[in-house]
């Protein structure tokens, strides 16, 4: 499975913004997606995930709430839809692909990354 994450950017806080992963290979739906975000100078954390089927989805504290995952099988997309952004939100979103977990090592498969940073 290859991924690809788009719709990062310069944002002010408070604003919403919605990141896409669009995936390759006709397993799409195999698989449980994930989102995962790095600040810098810090380890790689779990956002959200979203069973394969789409109809069970699990957040961290710090987005609940704010944050929803939504997938679109027909398409092989995934997505991240932020509201209420905060500068504390600020990073490299990562999807990946793998199984309905918060841990990064149930993922073996990884998008490139996209830059959010949420000014103040």
């Amino acid at each position: 499975v290859q991924l690809q994450a788009s719709g990062g950017g310069l944002v002010q806080a408070g604003v919403s913004l919605k990141l896409s992963c669009a995936a390759s290979g006709r397993t799409f739906n195999s698989y449980a997606m994930g989102w995962f975000r790095q600040a810098p100078g810090k380890e790689r954390e779990f956002v959200a995930a979203i069973t394969g089927t789409g109809y069970r989805a699990r957040y961290s504290d710090s987005v609940n709430g704010r944050f929803s995952i939504s997938r679109d099988n027909a398409k092989n997309t995934v997505y991240l839809q932020m509201n209420s952004l905060k500068p504390e939100d600020t990073a490299v979103y990562y999807c990946a692909a793998g199984s309905y977990s918060t841990s990064v090592t149930d993922f073996p498969f990884w998008g490139q990354g996209t830059l959010v940073t949420v000014s103040s």
